[in-house]
């Protein structure tokens, strides 16, 4: 296969405040959220990062999506370092997080067009594909009602069709699927494999195993920053269940039962 996706020795350090070492339950004024991470993906796969809370996966996905920067390592994508080509990066992906919330005054339409505009995409291009997007999603009815008065669900759809202005081939989604209604979450895992069979590599970090054996090529397991096992999702759940061999990755990764 073809890695469009390299990730080498990615490691990213934060520094904890008085409060947070209570918090953490730790003396150390250090937190190694991702250590020494490699791994790839290849071209027009699913490719799952799989974790518990705090296991890093946000943490590497905003390094991959250039939000923040690592502290050593890098990673390629589509050729493109995201270390020193920064802006090449971004004009190659989508991103997608819980974490960036719409602006709550304006409209699901407003929003479409200005961030169109800021990837310089054409108004004619702009108006098809969000008339085909808005469709698939069924925003159209709520596409000049401002931000503030849309459900969640309705939210989430807006902003993965804004993450999707300027048609990337690399979409990156964290925990795409988190606190929605099973009728949202359907509808965003079935575009997800809509967007596979369109030729896309969709990279999802998630806590969901059913998300995983759902719709995921291949999967890669983190635990406390590192990465436990790596592969096809049959060769990783080695004959077992997703969940029961996370569960022995985990033990072993923290040396203890879990």
């Amino acid at each position: 296969m073809n890695a469009v996706l390299t990730v080498t020795g990615l490691t990213k350090r934060f520094h904890l405040s008085a409060r947070q070492q209570r918090l953490e339950g730790t003396r150390s004024r250090e937190k190694i959220a991702v250590n020494d991470l490699s791994f790839e993906v290849d071209r027009g796969e699913i490719f799952g990062l799989l974790g518990p809370n705090g296991a890093g996966k946000t943490t590497t996905l905003r390094m991959l999506a250039t939000l923040i920067r690592p502290d050593a390592g890098d990673a390629r994508i589509d050729g493109a370092s995201i270390v020193t080509q920064p802006e090449a990066v971004r004009a190659k992906i989508g991103f997608l997080t819980s974490e960036l919330k719409l602006e709550e005054f304006f409209t699901p339409r407003y929003l479409y067009d200005f961030f169109a505009a800021l990837h310089h995409v054409e108004p004619a291009v702009c108006a098809a594909r969000r008339e085909a997007i808005f469709a698939r999603f069924g925003i159209h009815e709520f596409a000049e009602t401002k931000v503030s008065n849309l459900s969640t669900g309705m939210k989430q759809k807006a902003s993965l069709a804004i993450s999707l202005v300027h048609d990337p081939d690399i979409v990156i989604f964290d925990e795409p699927t988190n606190g929605l209604d099973v009728l949202t979450a359907r509808t965003v895992t079935d575009y997800l494999q809509e967007l596979r069979a369109q030729g896309k590599t969709i990279i999802v970090s998630t806590h969901i195993f059913s998300l995983v054996e759902k719709v995921c090529d291949r999967v890669g397991v983190i635990v406390d920053g590192r990465m436990t096992a790596c592969g096809p999702l049959a060769e990783v759940c080695a004959g077992k269940s997703l969940e029961d061999r996370f569960f022995d990755l985990y033990a072993e990764a923290v040396g203890g039962t879990a």
